[in-house]
């Protein structure tokens, strides 16, 4: 009975891990490319997906959120001109007091007053990899629909994936 009870317990431990996004992330993430060569990165705002392509083969594949109604994901070609490990947001944050509390959330820094004696810290954008003047790819919420500012949002692993993937001058393709 004993080693049905731990047959039991490891399958259900399996299920559980299987069903488990971050865990299929973090092990995607970590596997190695079988293709070489200069990357490519594509995204399909339509199915909602990043991938890093090398010479024509996709290595790497990511569920992503872009830019909601109003603040969609500009379309076409780019190239990485930027990479920065530990952005902030300059537009989009909290207004906070000098203990770090919040005064004021979910703001956009270009419309919202700032309530007395607070300061803006923007949101947190870990592994930004900016492929167009203010848009880049980088950890964040993913709800399973375009959801942000007009970035592309990813799990932090397949985030972290891309930014060590990419470098300036990668080019970024961005299709409807």
């Amino acid at each position: 009975m004993n080693r049905l009870s731990q047959f039991c317990t490891l399958a259900a431990t399996l299920m559980v891990l299987n069903s488990c996004d971050t865990m299929s992330d973090l092990v995607t993430s970590k596997l190695p490319e079988s293709h070489s060569g200069r990357p490519t990165i594509v995204v399909s705002l339509r199915k909602q997906e990043a991938y890093i392509s090398r010479a024509g083969y996709i290595t790497a594949s990511s569920r992503i959120s872009s830019g909601r109604e109003g603040y969609r994901t500009p379309t076409g070609h780019f190239q990485v001109i930027r990479k920065d490990e530990d952005h902030r947001s300059s537009i989009y944050g909290d207004y906070v007091d000098n203990s770090g509390r919040i005064v004021k959330a979910n703001v956009d820094s270009r419309r919202d007053s700032k309530p007395p004696h607070a300061h803006f810290v923007g949101a947190p954008m870990p592994y930004f990899v900016e492929f167009s003047p203010g848009y880049g790819l980088h950890q964040g919420y993913l709800p399973g629909e375009p959801a942000s500012h007009g970035c592309i949002r990813m799990p932090y692993w397949k985030a972290r994936q891309f930014y060590d993937a990419a470098h300036i001058g990668t080019p970024v393709v961005v299709k409807p």
